[in-house]
């Protein structure tokens, strides 16, 4: 099954469902191991970076579900805008409730919702064609 950007005709790259998976995926991998080398998790231990990942990947499950992202997992709005929130909602809560010592700062949660902001939705903008000139 493949997805368009579902901008109409003429639209930009396609994106299979798989693809969308996986650069959904490679996205919270990158995050996790720049967070992970920025505060030092990697030196709590496997059980820490496994928990973390699983927050966060709880977080982007939830988020293919809400917008239902299999139906149209390459657009921006609302699929991408709901699977951004939701990946940060659910991330940030469940690791606040489930890490012991997680500890919780606005600054996390502001580079957290840049972060994942910027990259969930900016390989969806990219997949997006450039407007045509009228």
């Amino acid at each position: 099954m493949s997805e368009s950007s579902g901008t109409g005709a003429g639209a930009g790259f396609t994106v299979t469902l798989g693809r969308a998976g996986a650069y959904d995926v490679v996205v919270l991998v990158v995050f996790l191991m720049f967070g992970s080398a920025a505060h030092g998790s990697a030196d709590r231990g496997t059980g820490h970076l496994v928990a973390l990942g699983a927050t966060f990947f709880a977080g982007l499950a939830a988020g293919w579900a809400l917008s239902r992202a299999w139906r149209a997992p390459a657009r921006l709005w609302p699929t991408g805008v709901i699977i951004w929130l939701t990946t940060v909602v659910v991330g940030v809560v469940l690791r606040g409730l489930l890490i012991p010592d997680a500890g919780f700062e606005p600054g996390f949660l502001l580079i957290t919702t840049g972060f994942l902001g910027v990259t969930l939705l900016g390989w969806r903008a990219l997949a997006r064609p450039p407007r045509r000139k009228s």
